[in-house]
């Protein structure tokens, strides 16, 4: 589906009839928040009906608001994020205005096929989908629920990532072994990145991922939870039953890109997780670097948004997919008035990839723009686990 309605999405259909969807939802600016609202809710919908899709499909939502304070409230009464007891689904809200000028919009991602699957709720953070005998645990709105500044980023990062780990534990897993993703979001990204860093990096050490083990791929970017006073979010899938030795690999080309341990930044490029008749590759927060870390082009949006595709093409050509397999992409700006430029772009280079283009500093004030997203492209091996 490629329309005009302030909705654009993309599937992926496998040799085992099941197709992944991506949904991305906006609306016009020029309209209060209760009614941009309401439009999204019968866009999204609509699409869902356009697509076949029921609401058992839904797995994860993304809400992205301009006033999350203010707005949160108001869309949890919402069926975007309330649920039927038997039809849970993973939902994360973060502050991330949408561009250009836009309180709302929506990144949705719904399974369809053959195979049954299971979704559990385990706590108000997690969710279990259940699904051809592996178990995929999807995490939102990771963070304190703050009611004072007693705890700085460092903490809260401390305590974000051990909420994490514990409830991996209790379903025998482990954050090396077994997470794929996060997304890290910072108030004041520019004040506070050194110090969630600092302690993620201690963190990772105690719980073993090193440059030899290899790290996350991950985003961390301006953002903010609902809550006054924390300062860190988190959302993040993990693979419970993926065997990482044979189902996952990391991507990278060092003719383009160092290893951001170069920089003492503990994530991965892009991490490949491989199944019978496809791969995802999750592309980690990507920027105009090269492979000496520099930021290539200060000072000119539309050549860093050149160096930046080329990156995560040259990420995705290291696992064998290529730009254009990219199912979705999330697009940071740290100046809103580049909008429109980029915007163009995109849809001149990537016509079928739905995107989402949000303000969000990077952790470089040099850096004007970064993209992240998910491509999905086919694999032939049958003697991987079905998806």
């Amino acid at each position: 589906m490629n329309v005009d309605n302030g909705v654009k999405s993309k599937n992926f259909r496998g040799a085992d009839g099941e197709t992944e969807h991506y949904i991305a939802v906006h609306v016009p600016e020029d309209l209060p928040f209760a009614e941009q609202l309401k439009l999204l809710q019968e866009r999204y919908e609509e699409a869902q009906k356009e697509l076949g899709l029921t609401p058992e499909t839904a797995i994860f939502r993304r809400i992205f608001l301009s006033d999350a304070l203010n707005q949160a409230a108001v869309v949890r009464e919402t069926d975007l994020v309330r649920e039927a007891p038997d039809n849970p689904v993973a939902v994360s809200i973060v502050q991330q205005p949408s561009l250009p000028d836009s309180k709302i919009a929506l990144l949705a991602y719904h399974i369809n096929g053959r195979a049954k699957f299971a979704k559990k709720r385990l706590s108000a953070k997690h969710l279990l989908l259940r699904k051809n005998g592996k178990r995929h645990l999807w995490s939102t709105r990771l963070c304190g629920g703050l009611n004072d500044l007693s705890a700085g980023a460092a903490e809260q990062t401390l305590n974000i990532f051990n909420d994490l780990i514990d409830t991996l534990a209790d379903l025998g897993g482990n954050l090396k072994d077994h997470t794929v993703r996060t997304w890290i979001y910072m108030k004041d990204v520019d004040v506070f990145y050194k110090d969630m860093v600092e302690s993620r990096n201690v963190l990772f050490s105690q719980q073993r991922l090193t440059s030899d083990t290899h790290y996350i791929a991950s985003t961390g970017i301006e953002g903010a939870c609902a809550h006054q006073f924390d300062l860190v979010s988190m959302d993040s899938y993990s693979a419970l039953d993926m065997d990482p030795e044979r189902q996952r690999s990391f991507l990278n080309d060092f003719t383009r890109l160092c290893p951001t341990n170069d920089y003492n930044v503990t994530f991965e490029r892009g991490t490949r997780v491989a199944y019978a008749d496809r791969a995802h590759h999750f592309i980690s927060g990507t920027a105009s670097i090269d492979n000496i870390g520099r930021v290539v082009h200060p000072g000119d949006v539309m050549k860093q948004l050149d160096r930046t595709l080329e990156n995560i093409d040259a990420l995705l050509r290291s696992g064998s997919a290529r730009i254009e397999d990219m199912a979705h992409m999330i697009v940071y700006m740290r100046d809103p008035t580049d909008y429109s430029s980029i915007a163009a772009a995109l849809r001149e280079r990537l016509p079928d990839v739905p995107a989402v283009i949000v303000q969000g500093a990077v952790c470089r004030p040099e850096w004007l723009i970064e993209i992240e997203g998910i491509a999905i492209s086919a694999n032939d091996d049958f003697s991987l686990p079905s998806f």
